[in-house]
């Protein structure tokens, strides 16, 4: 049997959003051939998401940048971005926001220097990769932050900015406009400082070993599925509109962004 997991946008107040538009694409999978195509998305735990990620059963996923071009690089394939309607999305790409506390003196990125920088993890392009990125310009010996904190989520992590046990955070801007829609006391207390340079949406994934042909028909099922009426309300609410078909190669920016920290001489976030 295979598995399917929608896990970066999967807010406990979308759930059964997430449930109804996963239930679209699953019904568009099995037209395009995918009999297997499981009822409900498999959610387990918080870290299952990897064990998703490199299983030979993956059958539909989506996954952070970052991952796709480090741990997860050769173990899944693209089959389609998608387009968010979010302030700071432009097209097929996302911005993140570096995020500090409401009413605190920071103006700038450089007012952040021996600060303490919240993470949500290390393997995340929006909340890790994004802010290196942004800072790599202002650091001094490989230096800019005075402590850095991995927190596991972007919650996490905005909630230490607005409580004052952390100086910023970089979160996602489909992330910080979902929660506004959802969550808002989970913004309460922060402000954006400022958005760091733009990288592709968090992809659609299957497992490596799908041939072209069933890559081609997840793709068209995926494209049906956007335009089902009796899922239209649940994409709103996940503020999701569509899907275009890059080549991977785009994600050759993710890359591109670390290589160009190192080559300023800031190859960790320190």
């Amino acid at each position: 049997m295979t598995i399917a997991s929608l896990p970066m946008y999967d807010l406990e107040p979308l759930r059964e959003a997430t449930d109804t538009w996963w239930r679209a694409v699953a019904a568009a999978l099995r037209r395009h051939g995918f009999e297997d195509a499981p009822d409900a998305l498999d959610r387990g735990e918080a870290g299952d998401r990897f064990d998703h990620w490199a299983s030979p059963r993956l059958l539909l996923s989506q996954i952070c940048g970052y991952p796709l071009t480090h741990d997860f690089a050769g173990k899944v394939r693209l089959v389609a971005i998608p387009f968010y309607a979010a302030p700071h999305c432009e097209g097929a790409d996302y911005r993140s926001l570096a995020v500090v506390k409401e009413g605190g003196s920071a103006r700038s990125l450089e007012d952040l220097r021996g600060g303490r920088a919240a993470v949500n993890g290390f393997d995340s392009q929006s909340g890790f990769n994004a802010l290196r990125a942004a800072v790599a310009p202002l650091a001094r010996d490989g230096r800019f932050f005075g402590e850095i904190v991995e927190t596991g989520r972007h919650v996490r992590s905005m909630r230490m900015v607005a409580d004052g046990a952390a100086d910023v955070c970089a979160v996602d801007c489909v992330t910080h406009a979902l929660l506004s829609d959802t969550m808002p006391d989970a913004l309460a207390g922060t402000r954006v400082l400022t958005v760091t340079a733009r990288a592709p949406n968090q992809p659609y994934v299957t497992h490596a070993a799908r041939s072209d042909a069933e890559v081609r028909a997840m793709r068209m099922a995926l494209l049906e599925a956007a335009e089902d009426p009796r899922a239209a309300t649940a994409r709103a609410r996940l503020r999701l509109v569509g899907f275009t078909l890059l080549p991977r190669e785009v994600y050759r920016r993710i890359d591109a962004m670390e290589r160009q920290a190192a080559e300023l001489g800031y190859p960790e976030l320190a």
